[in-house]
């Protein structure tokens, strides 16, 4: 081939079956087919002109085939090397340099055979370049120039496809439409992706039906079931098969799981457990204290199951509030202003709870809210007697003889028991005791006669206190004015001297002027002289 002198290579392509009958006759039957039909080839080329001749310098022979993973008792045949220099009379040698060459491939310096020695591995090294070459035996001298061929390692399908990133994790909202994506997996496949199936991967669904499927070609995973919901079931466990080999028989797999989690979405109204609710409040509570507590359940998750109170009816709405915990999302009922048992001893209540946060997508669920009745009962208190009157004031006039009636205070016990009532006057507050009042009708008297001009006022307090249950007592102020009598002559202030001179005439004036001070009551007399 090389102006004359020609390196006939020949490929011994050894497919699947040369697995089980490479040390058979086959092959070599068939590489003595492929040489004589090379041949028959070079003859044509010859005869076709130089042209035609010296375009076969690009070797048409440059690659090589060995299939991988081999694990027969004999070497495996790679190729023939044979020149037609060769008389076949053992003066040729043929020799071979390059990746491999003496350890791995090894030639019959005779024949030209080549032969693999060891087991390759193709996701190791997918090729091999090797450099063939006639010599004369005797002389080493080159009968051909050296020529430069590749052997590939053929692929075998001996490496199942891999998921290199599992397990995974995915979340998709609950109520998704079938045919909503989850996520995409993705396997990998050592074997070589260019030759046969051994790399072509399908993707199917071991575990998770029928929630689940898995797009056979891309490995995306998508919704399969309508109205999924979160909380009936939260978590699945999907197991996801990649096969090589089309899918098809006989081809190698590997699995992955997937953990799905339906996220919450707010497609449940809030909902109390009873439709009635009973509370009670003692009349002696102030404002702001707290009545009770209701709860509207609400299986949504975070702001989907936020829920809101308020009230929509009923006769207590001026007297009661509600508000919302928001540690608890409990309906808060507490008192606005206080209540009183003698008065009103019931109070109804419609309370109302909805969703602060509604999703548009499930409007048309709703509506989101619900109602229950609130009955408030008022309970008695043991409250103190409660006096007629928020003060009381009365007159009397000074020195009127002890036991003198100044007034009457009264007070009664408004609890349903109506206990009987007793009057004292608190000594702290008459500290002379100038009255006394009547234990039981509560009329308030002197206990002697009192002076105007002393003291004009009299402040003192009435305490009543209930006989029987807590002994709970109040008391009232009463303010008692003494009225002034005409009790009291004119006195001169001071005592003054009249200086008169001497000579005076009779019933002439002193030119001398003198002050004169009487005094009548509580007035005063002025007169200038």
């Amino acid at each position: 081939m090389w102006e004359g002198l020609g390196l006939q290579v020949f490929l011994m392509c050894l497919g699947a079956v040369l697995c089980s009958a490479v040390a058979t006759s086959a092959p070599l039957e068939h590489s003595h087919r492929h040489r004589l039909s090379l041949h028959r080839h070079r003859e044509r080329t010859g005869k076709e002109g130089q042209v035609l001749h010296r375009s076969k310098r690009g070797w048409v022979w440059n690659q090589f085939f060995v299939i991988e993973e081999y694990t027969g008792p004999d070497p495996v045949l790679v190729g023939r090397l044979h020149s037609d220099v060769d008389a076949g009379d053992g003066n040729c040698k043929y020799i071979l340099s390059g990746e491999g060459a003496g350890t791995i491939f090894v030639i019959d310096d005779k024949t030209g055979n080549i032969h693999a020695t060891k087991t390759l591995d193709r996701e190791e090294q997918a090729q091999y370049t090797l450099t063939a070459q006639a010599v004369d035996r005797a002389t080493n001298k080159p009968l051909e120039p050296p020529s430069e061929f590749i052997v590939k390692v053929q692929d075998i399908n001996d490496n199942p496809p891999e998921f290199l990133h599992g397990p995974y994790y995915a979340r998709v909202p609950e109520m998704s439409n079938v045919g909503t994506s989850v996520m995409q997996v993705t396997a990998t496949d050592a074997d070589d992706p260019t030759y046969g199936n051994s790399a072509r991967l399908v993707y199917s669904i071991l575990q998770g039906q029928p929630y689940f499927s898995v797009e056979p070609q891309t490995g995306i995973i998508r919704t399969a079931l309508p109205n999924m919901d979160r909380e009936a079931r939260q978590e699945y466990d999907v197991v996801i098969q990649a096969k090589d080999m089309g899918g098809h028989m006989g081809g190698l797999s590997g699995t992955t799981e997937v953990k799905i989690t339906l996220t919450d979405v707010n497609d449940n109204p809030p909902k109390f457990p009873q439709s009635v609710y009973a509370m009670s409040v003692s009349e002696d509570k102030v404002s702001g204290e707290e009545v009770g507590r209701l709860k509207a359940k609400d299986p949504d998750l975070g702001e989907n199951g936020l829920v809101s109170y308020r009230f929509i009816e009923g006769d207590g709405m001026t007297v009661f509030e509600i508000t919302t915990d928001t540690d608890t999302r409990e309906g808060v009922i507490k008192l606005r202003k206080p209540v009183d048992f003698e008065t009103k001893r019931a109070y109804t209540l419609r309370v109302e709870a909805s969703n602060t946060h509604l999703d548009p997508r499930f409007i048309a669920w709703g509506p989101y809210k619900d109602t229950a009745t609130v009955k408030v009962m008022v309970e008695d208190a043991d409250e103190p007697p409660a006096f007629m009157a928020t003060s009381y004031s009365f007159e009397v006039e000074e020195n009127a003889r002890d036991g003198t009636v100044v007034g009457r205070v009264h007070a009664k016990d408004t609890d349903v028991a109506n206990n009987p009532v007793r009057y004292m006057i608190p000594r702290y507050t008459d500290v002379e005791q100038f009255f006394s009042v009547g234990p039981e009708d509560g009329i308030i008297k002197t206990t002697r006669p009192l002076d105007r001009e002393t003291l004009p006022w009299h402040n003192i307090s009435v305490s009543a206190t209930e006989i029987g249950g807590h002994h709970q007592d109040t008391k009232v102020r009463v303010n008692i004015k003494v009225k002034d009598m005409n009790d009291n002559a004119p006195e001169f202030a001071t005592q003054n001297e009249i200086l008169v001179c001497e000579n005076v005439s009779p019933g002439k004036v002193s030119p001398i002027i003198y002050n004169v001070y009487c005094t009548f009551s509580q007035q005063k007399l002025i007169t200038e002289f």
